[in-house]
């Protein structure tokens, strides 16, 4: 599929993909599975991290830094499917937004107590 952006509003995202009902019953559905997937991803992720930081024995900092590396992949396909399925959508910006955005953000490094 490919990826589709309205010019009105820049919004980009892909067609609906997973065959989902109009009204939303009490039932889970394909979206919601994904959607519990992707969340139990980013708190497992979230977890590690505090983990590895915080491990003692170089045995378990590596082998927590890897479940971490291997946990951050997992959320990447979750949402790849979802954007790839049309549940996610991405707003496009414009560009001088973007450069004024750089702009004030590059004037923040100055203020870094190590340069």
């Amino acid at each position: 599929m490919q990826n589709q952006q309205s010019q009105s509003n820049n919004t980009i995202k892909n067609p609906q993909g997973l065959d989902l009902p109009q009204v939303k019953g009490p039932e889970m559905n394909d979206r919601d599975f994904i959607n519990d997937g992707l969340s139990t991803c980013k708190y497992l992720t979230d977890s590690l991290n505090t983990a590895v930081r915080e491990a003692s024995h170089e045995q378990l900092y590596n082998d927590m830094k890897q479940m971490l590396q291997e946990t951050h992949d997992s959320c990447r396909v979750l949402f790849n499917l979802m954007f790839k399925n049309g549940i996610y959508k991405l707003e496009a910006e414009e560009q001088q937004k973007i450069d004024q955005a750089y702009q004030q953000f590059s004037n923040y490094s100055s203020q870094f107590p190590y340069q």
